[in-house]
């Protein structure tokens, strides 16, 4: 079966799915098979890996909404990740979703179809709370929280941490947080090394050791629809996410 893990966020900005893409894309570089699940309505995630958006037959949508098989709706990139992809129209799915039945739970039952032909499963939720993040935390056996270098990095963390009790305590008692990512980091900056401290003070053992940094070849690689492994494997964006995949498979794997 393969290991879910829910990248989450309610807060915008701070490289949820930055960390999606690269994270996905370094584990499959070390032979594993990997699966990237869209669960964002902006659809970043489909289109870091090239896929073009306005071309799909199927999507997420047509999965947790019309029950269509995941197996139809995945794409096979170019970048040795297959993508369970999203665009637009799962803008909508929040409100059908309120009225469903099983509503928390689907994105998990749609998977157990291709669970055991992967080896890692990333999810890349939206930045909020809502029940497509809900489908994701239900769906997965860890959370990744990256949290951004900056003055407010805890806010909103509170909540997410709040939100993942409430999920323990109904549909996924054995939901555990995987580990908390620092993203956008200038070692330059006296904020950013006190930011780290106090996410460290708060997070423990929880906090990855790898620091991921401010990197403009970082930022210039989804508007060529590559993660940055395959964009620039030499640069420090590139080898920061490699060291985070060494980390999480650690923990994942002994």
């Amino acid at each position: 079966m393969a290991k879910i893990i829910a990248i989450a966020s309610q807060k915008g900005g701070v490289g949820k799915t930055t960390t999606a893409v690269n994270l996905a894309a370094a584990v499959a570089r070390m032979k594993r098979r990997v699966l990237l699940v869209d669960i964002d309505p902006q659809g970043n995630a489909t289109s870091g890996f090239g896929i073009d958006k306005n071309m799909l037959m199927s999507t997420i949508y047509r999965v947790l909404i019309e029950g269509r098989s995941v197996s139809d709706a995945i794409v096979s990139s170019e970048h040795r990740v297959d993508v369970l992809p999203a665009n637009v129209e799962l803008a909508g799915a929040e409100v059908e979703l309120a009225g469903m039945e099983r509503r928390e739970t689907r994105l998990r039952d749609a998977l157990t179809s291709v669970s055991n032909n992967y080896d890692y499963i990333f999810i890349d939720c939206p930045p909020s709370l809502g029940f497509l993040t809900l489908n994701a935390l239900a769906a997965a056996h860890a959370v990744l929280i990256p949290i951004q270098c900056e003055f407010y990095a805890l806010e909103g963390v509170a909540q997410l941490m709040n939100t993942i009790s409430l999920v323990q305590e109904s549909v996924n008692p054995s939901l555990i947080v995987q580990g908390v990512v620092m993203t956008m980091y200038d070692g330059r900056t006296r904020i950013a090394t006190q930011v780290v401290d106090e996410v460290k003070n708060v997070f423990g053992a929880a906090l990855y050791e790898t620091l991921i940094p401010r990197n403009v070849r970082l930022s210039e690689a989804p508007s060529f629809g590559q993660p940055i492994t395959s964009y620039d494997i030499t640069s420090r964006g590139a080898e920061s996410y490699i060291e985070l995949a060494r980390e999480v498979m650690k923990r994942e794997e002994g």
